[in-house]
């Protein structure tokens, strides 16, 4: 005779497995999104977080890397100081600034009517031009280099051909080479920024501007009244992303100008200074230090940079 208890137990078994498998399955869901997500965390530490600590730890320390980690010295902030007294630092961060200025807010000035132009005119063909334009921010700088190294060249070049007078050693003067170098920055960024413009164009309703063309104002009225208050946000995003760009500046002064010239000194940045200062002489701790000051100096002009933007109608950008 069966019992009724094993007849239940038989009855439950199942339910249980089953109630098991469901909690099972709704684990593996929950926890899914970060079994997929985790390879990303993992890269993002391996090459990322890491070398961004032992940035700041090597920043603290005196270091020369042919002899390994055990050679590493603690001298604390030693290195700041050295850094902040040294000459040749502040030199190169006055260069950077001035290319900075020279290079970045032309670019702005250009684009925005550029883009608004392109805007208003060029419908069939916009995405054509968008594209020619864009072609600069997407060539490599070595061919950029090639490229302005020719243009550039004091006895064969197309630039001193077209311009009268004397010829002018664009590369090899210590005057003229910083002018040069913040053309060929102007010249690469020029179509980032008018995409940039034209995506927050392309927002603005054209309601506004058919209203407004009914009330007899001109096209820079437009673009005047309508346009940039309404472009305010993008224009602080654009100029933050130049600003950032501008003084990590590295590739254009350290390809077109031989580091070993006697030119190199006066377009030297604070990035190529670094450089110097890491795999020239070795000083990898000072180089950390450096690259930190640099960061603040960066973080510092951009809170400026939104607090200038939030103060003239910028809404929440300062925020």
């Amino acid at each position: 005779m069966i019992s009724p208890d094993s007849t239940y137990l038989r009855a439950a078994a199942p339910a249980r497995a089953s109630a098991s498998r469901a909690r099972w399955r709704k684990r593996v869901r929950k926890l899914a999104p970060y079994a997929f997500i985790a390879p990303f965390f993992v890269l993002f530490a391996v090459f990322g977080l890491f070398p961004l600590l032992f940035s700041v730890w090597l920043s603290l320390h005196q270091w020369d890397a042919a002899e390994g980690l055990a050679a590493m010295h603690w001298v604390g902030l030693e290195n700041y100081r050295y850094a902040i007294t040294d000459p040749w630092f502040a030199k190169s961060l006055g260069n950077t600034l001035w290319f900075a200025v020279a290079s970045g807010v032309p670019q702005h000035l250009v684009a925005l009517p550029l883009a608004f132009l392109i805007h208003m005119t060029l419908k069939r063909s916009r995405n054509f031009v968008v594209g020619a334009y864009f072609v600069p921010y997407v060539t490599s700088s070595v061919a950029i280099a090639l490229i302005f190294t020719t243009l550039f060249s004091k006895d064969f070049g197309v630039i001193n051909a077209i311009l009268p007078g004397k010829p002018i050693d664009w590369l090899g003067d210590a005057f003229w080479a910083r002018p040069a170098i913040a053309f060929v920055v102007f010249w690469r960024y020029l179509g980032w920024n008018v995409v940039l413009y034209l995506s927050a164009l392309q927002v603005i309703s054209n309601d506004l501007y058919e209203a407004a063309t009914l009330d007899g104002a001109s096209r820079w009225q437009q673009f005047r009244y309508i346009a940039l208050p309404l472009l305010k946000p993008m224009m602080f995003f654009a100029v933050t992303l130049t600003l950032i760009g501008n003084l990590q500046l590295f590739e254009e002064p350290f390809i077109l100008i031989p580091p070993d010239s006697g030119v190199a000194t006066s377009v030297m940045t604070t990035a190529t200074f670094m450089y110097r200062m890491a795999f020239s002489d070795g000083d990898f701790g000072t180089a950390s230090a450096v690259s930190w000051l640099l960061f603040f100096i960066i973080a510092a002009l951009t809170y400026g940079n939104a607090r200038l933007f939030g103060k003239e109608g910028g809404g929440d950008v300062a925020r």
